[in-house]
């Protein structure tokens, strides 16, 4: 064997045996979905279920604790776990958590389903914009508590029914396409049915009861499931299971997708613009001001917005820049401010508390346009008090002393400067004067002292 052949082997051996550890390691890969369904639960997942294909997971467990959701978020991640070529488990953990609205539709998406003791899933009914798309009281007297098997209530309107009969379509093909019930998941949805853990594993909505991960692990080994086109038995005994812990720009798409900093994010941005505008040159406002802008402006492309939410907020910023360029003494800042606040609270387009806009958050911004309508308003009148610099206005007043003189005119030194002069009185060089008028290049004069 030659000498470089030999240091060749040396150098890959090293490299080939880590390779066949990793080969040899079988994992499950754990991906946490706790609170409200967004978007950035959805690019957790999605990055989460494609990791685990490159890295060659047996199965990847969707550990759920959530309230429910955006719809379309939700629906982002159904087709994800749909089209992944590796097992997911969904499993509503640790006691005490649920799975309600958007997290039902997932777990009877995923390929397992199990549930901890002492959860809960269901009350899947799609929520619009003003309430619930049922009347909570269609007939007087007729609020007695739902007995079981009673027809529920029916929509309001067209769109309400569109969007129920939409829901329930949707998921009785998920309960289809994993062989559960799809009988209750339609009572979910109509009636915002919700069980027990037990209740659902005898109700065959779901697969099994665990405890912990390693339970779900124990109970899925050799478990039939249909991963893409084909059936496989799953092997999970014995499987390492590590947590995929959400990544930077998973924790930033989180921060900036709540309501509140995105809200918070475009007015500082807006602001931001305006000082720069009023103030060109000193760069910091408008620097930031353009960041915040468009991280806020990219948080709301992803969020559920309300045109007419949009439009008030573009109201109120043309109202403020109005006020600061042509000061109204607070009438067009306040007017601006109300359209703020107003269109901050009407922006997003949901029904869910965990994605509405903070009372507090409302307040902050009302006192921010209040106290920048205030500080325009105390400018404009400093300004109009204040006697004039430029112009021939502020040539009216000022002191200045005879240069030479004959007759009714000459030339006076005001203002450092020597200007033609004229006067009604006799006066002789050195003597101090006071400017009353301009004529063009010509200014009237009088001598100190004699002003009537």
């Amino acid at each position: 064997m030659s000498p470089r052949l030999a240091l060749l082997l040396i150098l890959i051996s090293p490299l080939a045996s880590t390779a066949s550890v990793f080969a040899a390691e079988r994992v499950a890969i754990v991906l946490k979905l706790n609170g409200a369904v967004g978007p950035a639960m959805a690019d957790y997942v999605k990055r989460g279920l494609q990791h685990a294909d490159e890295t060659s997971a047996s199965l990847v467990v969707l550990q759920m604790d959530t309230p429910g959701g955006l719809d379309t978020s939700m629906r982002d991640i159904i087709r994800a776990i749909i089209a992944s070529s590796v097992p997911v488990a969904g499993f509503v953990a640790p006691s005490g958590a649920r799975a309600a609205s958007a997290g039902t539709y997932i777990l009877y998406a995923s390929h397992i389903a199990a549930m901890a003791p002492g959860t809960n899933l269901g009350a899947a009914t799609p929520i619009s914009l003003g309430g619930s798309p049922f009347d909570s009281d269609p007939e007087p007297g007729k609020d007695e508590p739902k007995e079981p098997g009673r027809q529920p209530q029916s929509p309001r309107n067209a769109s309400e029914a569109k969007a129920v009969n939409d829901a329930v379509a949707y998921i009785r093909g998920l309960a289809e396409l994993r062989n559960r019930n799809a009988d209750w998941a339609e009572r979910a949805v109509r009636e915002a049915a919700s069980l027990s853990s037990a209740a659902a594993a005898r109700e065959h909505v779901i697969d099994y009861t665990a405890a912990t991960i390693e339970d779900l692990l124990r109970q899925a080994q050799g478990r039939m499931v249909r991963v893409g086109q084909r059936d496989i038995a799953l092997e999970t005994a014995g499987l390492a299971v590590h947590v995929l812990e959400p990544d930077w720009r998973t924790r930033l798409l989180s921060v900036i997708t709540d309501p509140n900093i995105a809200l918070i994010l475009m007015v500082v941005g807006i602001y931001g613009l305006i000082f720069e505008f009023l103030a060109p040159g000193t760069l910091m406002p408008g620097t930031i001001g353009s960041i915040c802008l468009l991280l806020g402006l990219y948080a709301l492309a992803l969020l559920p917005v309300s045109y007419a939410g949009v439009g008030l907020l573009a109201l109120g910023a043309g109202l403020t820049v109005a006020e600061a360029h042509a000061p109204s003494f607070g009438a067009l800042g306040i007017s601006g401010g109300i359209a703020l606040v107003l269109g901050a609270a009407l922006l997003f387009d949901t029904d869910l508390p965990e994605l509405e806009v903070s009372s507090s958050v409302l307040a902050g911004i009302a006192i921010a346009c209040f106290a920048f309508s205030l500080i325009v308003a105390r400018l404009a009148i400093v300004s109009h008090r204040r006697k004039v610099g430029t112009g021939t206005e502020q040539m009216i007043g000022i002191s200045g002393k005879v240069d030479s003189w004959k007759g009714a005119s000459g030339y006076v030194i005001a203002h450092g400067e020597r200007w033609r002069a004229t006067s009604s009185e006799p006066l002789v060089a050195g003597d101090s004067v006071r400017v009353t008028g301009r004529n063009g290049l010509t200014l009237d004069v009088v001598r100190r002292g004699h002003e009537t």
